[in-house]
């Protein structure tokens, strides 16, 4: 079942990113997309080509993921982190730290504040990404992020469709 919820991003203050996403599925659904490894390779891929290869997640205050990306080229970037807060199905924080491989440059660490909320059987997803610096926002929005997130999010459709 096709949606057609769109993301918004907003710039609210010099060092925040807030993206956010309604989806037609009970949030324990996508809080789970979210969270399970299994679940987050089949769809947080952004572009048509790429594909997750390592998806590690100790989703636990403490834990520890790491994601890496590779397109059919060869291509390859990821992310890192640690857990601060999990709440299920409601809240998760966590550090996110850039490993630009071949895209993009340093963006240093940043906070991300994930919230799920339910109403009617839609879950809105509010993603608070803060950065440490102006120029880190900047450089994360010069690599397309919030067009790729917008691409693994109508993938997460899908996924939550069949899921559901």
């Amino acid at each position: 079942m096709a949606t057609q919820n769109k993301s918004t991003v907003a710039l609210p203050n010099d060092r925040d990113v807030v993206v956010t996403r309604a989806f037609n599925a009970p949030r324990a659904l996508v809080y789970d997309a979210y969270t399970k490894p299994e679940l987050v390779k089949r769809w947080l891929l952004g572009p048509p080509g790429w594909t997750m290869p390592v998806c590690e997640m100790d989703v636990r205050v403490g834990g520890k993921f790491r994601w890496r990306w590779r397109n059919e080229t060869g291509t390859e970037f990821g992310f890192s982190g640690v857990f601060k807060e999990v709440v299920r199905p409601s809240r998760v924080v966590h550090t996110e730290v850039y490993d630009p491989g071949d895209v993009g440059g340093e963006m240093g660490e940043a906070l991300i504040t994930a919230l799920w909320t339910e109403k009617a059987g839609v879950t809105t997803h509010t993603m608070t990404i803060r950065y440490a610096s102006t120029e880190a926002r900047d450089a994360a929005l010069k690599t397309g992020m919030t067009d790729g997130m917008e691409m693994s999010f109508q993938q997460l459709d899908t996924l939550l469709a069949e899921q559901g």
